[in-house]
């Protein structure tokens, strides 16, 4: 006698921990291997490869705090009710608008909303119904893409992971994926790298708990990299590459 698998409806939502190291695998097809966390551009730009770790730390209190406070905004306004299609303050589009003033390079958004794509199938497939998930699917269709920030949101609403979490989570991604990009760039012992992963995280955990607080599109960080926009720039117009950005 065979027993029929269990419907969507009917499985048991996964700790929101379990959901934290799915996200952080990079085993995950998401479409980060496709990018390099910006540190090809900076390499390219002239960045010398000693000093990748403090560029990583640097990224873990700046750029990636952007992304953070997005994320854990967006996962409130998604998690607090249907998102209707206005200009309000709690609206989708005006966390959308908060992190695209906050990420001035036309390169890196739309890398972001490539990334977002990929997330966007993650969720899809992992928490297919869910009103989170609906909605920023939504907004990707009225809209052609979202960020990745936007769809972390999403994500984080979906499953129950803390704001916390959510800004942990989204340092240590950035992080690990320059970490895992410069292997490809440079000769490296992976274990360095893996230290500087860790330095890279540490570095940004004091401003976890203030990130982690942010409400509205006006309190996420606007912690910018103005080089590392540069960069960007002129690594979109290469024709010779191994990552988008």
């Amino acid at each position: 006698m065979t027993t029929a698998a269990p419907s969507p409806a009917a499985r048991r939502a996964p700790d929101p921990s379990t959901v934290a190291l799915l996200l952080a695998d990079a085993r995950l097809p998401g479409g980060g291997h496709a990018h390099s966390a910006s540190l090809e551009p900076a390499l390219l730009g002239g960045l010398p490869a000693a000093d990748v770790p403090a560029w990583m730390a640097g990224r873990a209190t700046t750029v990636s705090l952007v992304e953070a406070g997005t994320a854990v905004v967006a996962s409130r306004v998604l998690a607090a009710g249907p998102v209707a299609e206005d200009d309000g303050p709690a609206a989708l589009a005006a966390v959308e608008r908060a992190w695209a003033a906050r990420t001035p390079s036309q390169a890196l958004r739309d890398a972001a909303r490539l990334l977002g794509r990929g997330y966007l199938r993650v969720a899809r497939t992992l928490w297919s119904g869910h009103p989170a998930v609906v909605a920023v699917a939504g907004q990707a269709a009225r809209h052609g893409s979202v960020p990745r920030a936007v769809v972390l949101g999403a994500v984080a609403a979906a499953s129950g992971l803390t704001p916390a979490d959510v800004v942990r989570l989204t340092v240590y991604d950035d992080a690990q994926t320059a970490a895992s990009a410069l292997l490809k760039l440079e000769p490296l012992d992976p274990l360095v790298t893996a230290r500087w992963v860790l330095d890279a995280c540490a570095a940004a955990e004091p401003h976890v708990p203030r990130v982690a607080a942010c409400t509205t599109p006006e309190s996420i960080p606007a912690s910018g990299a103005p080089q590392t926009e540069g960069w960007a720039e002129a690594h979109a117009l290469r024709t010779q590459r191994l990552f988008r950005a």
